[in-house]
């Protein structure tokens, strides 16, 4: 648009109001230097009264910094993940910048800097004479009033109401009398509490450079690759130029070329001549050093400071996720602030260096072990598959891994289904999905939930197949008790109608009717709340749902809760909720408090250690057995598969790290048995990637043994096995049912019994509750050997024999000399023992001769 020309008495009345700030401003000089003078010589001037209400100080917040996330490498040491800004700056102290730097900022800013206090009066008459032309109110404030003016910018974005932050905004940038006159009446205030160089530092600090690029530092960075320290003279002033017009002159875009990159951005060129040329009237150079500057093309390198957490990615593989998790802590944890956007804000202008929990070790064990196996996008499926590891009895989480490509933006997303901005491993309110089910992975809390209860490791179930399996207690429902429909009528992996089962049995062969047996004799509310003094919760926030079915895991769940709960484990029952944060430390090296692990006793120490037993048997014959890693360290864990094969687990820990492998359907239902990728059959590949990542994690931390077990929970409640002897097998099995034990016919034995009836039991006695107890029952071949010493003669001993069932009846001669006739005087087997009547029973007889 053509420029506006103003009338005569528009510039007449525009050159009267400024001559009033000038005056005004003097005045305020006046006042600040001899206070006497100002109220018995000039009081009276009307143009005082603008100075009402105005303040004298401007508090001086801290400035807006990056702040950096950090890992731990295997030295120990902090590794950079990522940066996250709104103003890329680092601030410095005054020892850390050039010289030079601060020459050209006098030089072209403020060339009477150190002369004046906080007010350049020459400056600003000669900015309103050219203002009162018709051109916008500009120029002559001093560098003391470009600072006030930057921080008053400061504490305007900082302000996370968007309504207030831009009213804020306005007022500190407007363009009248009364934003100059507030200006300088604060420079002067600041002039009175800090000295020169600190508020020159403080300029260089907080004044932008172009984009998000503030303060000389991160300047020298970006524009040059160096630092303030090391800015050679025509660098400074190159920079000092960018800072009259950051939007025109900054030199890293193309739009500032006027004749491309050989033309030397001709526009920032003639700035930093102009810069050069008074920092040469000012003797801050010499002639020898102008010449040399002049002449030298403006030759950038510039070097972007990433943001975000799609860097992590550059420094550990799969990093990315678990950087966004602990920017999801920092927006919703009340710990760092009142509100989201005021704790994201101050995440992102705090300068805060945060030291977070990842091993930069494991993280690689964990994310190049699934990359050998998963791919991270299918046509088979929408396959999905995550690790995560925590550190037992502190809850730090030591490694986050999954088979997709971080991205964050929608274009990048849109690429293809191998990104994900979905962080599996957690829950949604941290970037998380609504969770996964965790299938039988889950029944270690109904095997906890039993071994509180007080039963034991060796007590039984009645683990056979039914339907309907009917009545539940939860005493979380109304009534008290919950119906199993009886369209549930869930089987065993293996297949077969089950049978009776300890509880070792059960968990070492993950047997879901035998849990559902035990879950039969809990209580079901009790079941989930011991899963929740685990850790364990509904990944989508909602409470955990509990049912007979939830016994086999269908609750979704985040890993990372699944982690926590075998951490438990393994810690001997200490909880902790999962931390990724170690410390955060300021940019003037305070540290500012962190979200706690909040430890204490998820589990009674008794029963995690009776549990680990069972856990550890998974491993030997059980189904965990695939995953051993054979370096010694003891381990504990289990599986999971979920309905139709459509998610696979498998979860255990050292007493140093808990890890948690699930490879499943992200989205869809597809049958990971059927399904197969180079690395074999799906359903299975969690037995390759888990071994490897607990290899990394035990040669990095070890492992010691767990606690020993409770021996009253070994064995658990003991009862008396009923005395079935002389009963039908029909009427042993139910005596033995109905007292809770299981039934085996162990067949036919030899007894004193009239066949068929139950003779004895094994074992027998007080033994474990559920115990399986096998019948024997009675062949009727077993008899009494009758005493026939009275009998006299062999025949009527044989009589006698053969009337109680043995037909086989012989004799032996024994020599007597002082026998007159023949009697009998024994038998073989002896009297009163038991034989059986198909055997032989020799009678003795004796006589003078044989």
């Amino acid at each position: 648009m053509p420029q506006q020309h103003r009338t005569a008495t528009g510039v007449l009345g525009g050159l009267l109001g400024f001559l009033g700030l000038s005056v005004a401003a003097g005045v305020l000089v006046t006042a600040t230097v001899t206070p006497a003078l100002a109220v018995t010589g000039i009081a009276t001037n009307s143009t005082i009264n603008v100075f009402d209400g105005l303040p004298d100080y401007l508090a001086l917040d801290e400035l807006a910094q990056k702040s950096n996330i950090y890992a731990t490498d295997s030295a120990g040491n902090p590794q950079l993940l990522a940066s996250f800004y709104q103003q890329n700056r680092i601030e410095v102290g005054w020892d850390q910048i050039n010289q030079f730097v601060k020459d050209a900022a006098i030089a072209a800013e403020d060339p009477r800097y150190y002369e004046h206090g906080g007010v350049d009066l020459t400056g600003t008459i000669r900015a309103v004479a050219v203002s009162a032309t018709g051109r916008d109110l500009q120029g002559g404030s001093s560098i003391t009033q470009q600072y006030v003016k930057n921080v008053l910018v400061q504490k305007a974005e900082a302000i996370t109401d968007e309504a207030k932050m831009k009213a804020a905004y306005e007022e500190a940038t407007k363009t009248t009398p009364e934003r100059k006159l507030k200006e300088m009446r604060f420079a002067i205030g600041l002039e009175k509490r800090y000295g020169k160089q600190d508020i020159l530092r403080g300029y260089l600090n907080i004044t932008g450079f172009g984009g998000r690029v503030y303060g000389i530092e991160a300047a020298a960075n970006y524009y040059f690759n160096t630092t303030a320290a090391n800015l050679t003279l025509e660098q400074a002033a190159t920079l000092l130029a960018v800072v009259n017009n950051p939007s025109n002159l900054r030199f890293d875009q193309p739009e500032n070329e006027v004749n491309g990159a050989a033309d030397g951005y001709s526009k920032t060129k003639d700035r930093r001549d102009y810069i050069l040329g008074k920092m040469l009237d000012e003797k801050k150079i010499t002639q020898e050093q102008y010449d040399a500057a002049i002449v030298t093309v403006i030759t950038p390198t510039i070097t972007p400071s990433s943001t975000g957490c799609i860097t992590a990615v550059n420094v550990s593989p799969g990093a990315g996720y678990f950087c966004d998790y602990v920017t999801r802590v920092f927006q919703n944890n009340p710990i760092f602030g009142a509100t989201e956007d005021e704790r994201w804000a101050a995440f992102n202008r705090g300068g805060y260096d945060v030291f977070t929990t990842l091993d930069l070790d494991l993280q690689y064990s964990a994310q190049t072990a699934l990359d050998a196996y998963i791919p991270h996008a299918s046509d088979q499926l929408d396959i999905g598959a995550v690790a995560v590891t925590v550190q037992p009895g502190t809850g730090r989480i030591l490694a986050m891994a999954q088979n997709k490509d971080y991205a964050s933006d929608e274009d990048t997303l849109a690429l293809g289904s191998n990104y994900s901005a979905v962080n599996y491993n957690t829950d949604v309110d941290y970037g998380g999905s609504t969770g996964f089910q965790p299938g039988s992975t889950y029944k270690t809390f109904t095997l906890a939930e039993w071994l509180k209860e007080g039963h034991g490791l060796n007590e039984g179930v009645d683990g056979r197949k039914r339907s309907p399996w009917g009545t539940f207690k939860d005493s979380c429902a109304d009534g008290g008790t919950v119906y199993a429909g009886s369209d549930w009528n869930p089987g065993n992996d293996e297949g077969g109608n089950g049978g009776q089962y300890t509880a070792l049995q059960s968990t070492k062969q993950s047997i879901n009717t035998g849990f559902i047996a035990m879950a039969k004799q809990l209580d079901l509310c009790g079941i989930r709340k011991t899963a929740e003094s685990m850790g364990v919760h509904r990944a989508d926030g909602g409470p955990l749902l509990q049912s007979p079915a939830t016994v086999l895991g269908t609750n979704e769940v985040a890993p990372l809760s699944m982690a926590t709960a075998f951490a438990t484990f393994a810690s001997g029952g200490t909880t902790c909720d999962p931390i990724a944060i170690d410390r955060v430390v300021k940019p003037d090296g305070t540290e500012i408090p962190v979200p706690a692990a909040n430890c204490r006793v998820g589990l009674e120490a008794n029963v995690a250690a009776t549990a680990n037993v069972a856990l550890q048997a998974t491993f030997n014959g059980g189904t965990t057995s695939s995953s051993r890693v054979g370096d010694g360290i003891p381990l504990i864990g289990k599986t999971g598969t979920t309905d139709n094969n459509e998610a696979t687990w498998m979860s255990g820990a050292s007493t140093q790290a808990a890890t948690i492998v699930g490879v499943f359907n992200a989205t869809g239902h597809v049958n990971l048995r059927r399904t197969y990728f180079d690395a074999g059959q799906v359903a299975t590949i969690r037995h390759k990637i888990w071994p490897r990542i607990m290899a990394t994690a035990n040669a990095k931390f070890g492992g010691s043994a767990f606690g020993d077990p409770d021996p009253s929970l070994i064995n658990g409640q003991s009862v008396q096995v009923p005395d079935v002897a002389g009963k039908t097998i029909e009427e042993a099995q139910k005596l033995l049912e109905d007292a809770g034990f299981g039934f085996e016919n162990g067949g036919a034995g030899d007894s004193a019994l009239p066949a068929g009836q139950a003779a004895s039991t094994n074992p027998s006695g007080t033994v474990p509750k559920g115990s399986i107890v096998t019948v024997y029952t009675s062949n009727g071949l077993l008899g009494i050997v009758p005493d026939v010493s009275g009998a006299g003669t062999y025949d009527a001993a044989k009589a006698a024999i053969q009337g109680a069932g043995f037909a086989n009846v012989g004799q032996k001669c024994a020599v007597d000399p002082a026998a007159t006739t023949p009697k009998v005087t024994g038998v073989d087997p002896p009297a009163g023992t038991a034989a059986r009547k198909d055997g032989k029973v020799t009678v003795t007889v004796s006589k003078t001769s044989c």
